[in-house]
């Protein structure tokens, strides 16, 4: 068994697999929706991780009608929340560790001075 990332899958292989002409590969290659490995022998060679994006890529075009421009750009905002979800789970861990320990370390402390004014005008 392969792992999920390890690039396997020859062009003609995903494109009878997807049901598309391998051109639709590289036309999605050249626009930069995905970036197979290359053999020395320059060949294209897809992992699963890649399969399951050119299938994302698929539904957003065909089921529901959006270009590749916009296909791009979904996809990298997904790939931005998905940073982020990261960066939650590990600050998730480090306020977890504080909690045990009760006192934040100083060299993980974040202090921030601001002068707020209130201002409080009376009805009549």
């Amino acid at each position: 068994m392969h792992s999920y990332d390890e690039p396997v899958y020859l062009i003609s292989v995903v494109a009878n697999m997807l049901k598309i002409h391998p051109q639709t590969l590289r036309q999605y290659e050249r626009d930069g929706l995905i970036e197979p490995a290359r053999t020395q022998g320059r060949m294209r060679l897809y992992s699963q991780r890649d399969i399951d994006r050119m299938k994302m890529i698929l539904r957003l075009t065909r089921d529901m009608g959006v270009n590749l421009a916009g296909v791009d750009v979904i996809l990298r905002l997904k790939e931005q929340m998905e940073k982020m979800e990261q960066e939650i789970e590990y600050l998730k861990e480090e306020l977890s560790k504080v909690n045990r320990h009760g006192v934040v370390p100083s060299g993980k402390a974040v202090v921030k001075k601001s002068h707020y004014d209130l201002v409080i005008f009376e009805g009549e």
